[in-house]
């Protein structure tokens, strides 16, 4: 079921999940699919299920969100403050 957003600035949902990560889930089952029927490979189906779980949208924001903001914060932009005393 297709959810129209609710303030026209929201990007489109699709259940879970927004329309760019149905997308990528499903380009990776296909590919996916062909690797566990062409040579038992399962590894690509395991990333493709670990994306699809971190990418669930409650609220507008996702656990996938949460990672790139901690990782951001914690090993990223590193920011500098210079306390001063006021004269």
């Amino acid at each position: 079921m297709y959810s129209y957003p609710d303030n026209l600035k929201s990007k489109a949902t699709l259940w879970l999940w927004e329309l760019r990560d149905i997308a990528i889930i499903g380009i990776g089952l296909l590919i996916s699919v062909f690797a566990l029927a062409k040579g038992g490979f399962l590894p690509p189906i395991v990333v493709t299920a670990v994306y699809a779980f971190l990418t669930i949208r409650f609220e507008d924001t996702s656990i996938l969100d949460f990672i790139r903001h901690a990782v951001s914060f914690f090993f990223g932009k590193k920011q500098l403050y210079i306390w001063r005393e006021h004269q």
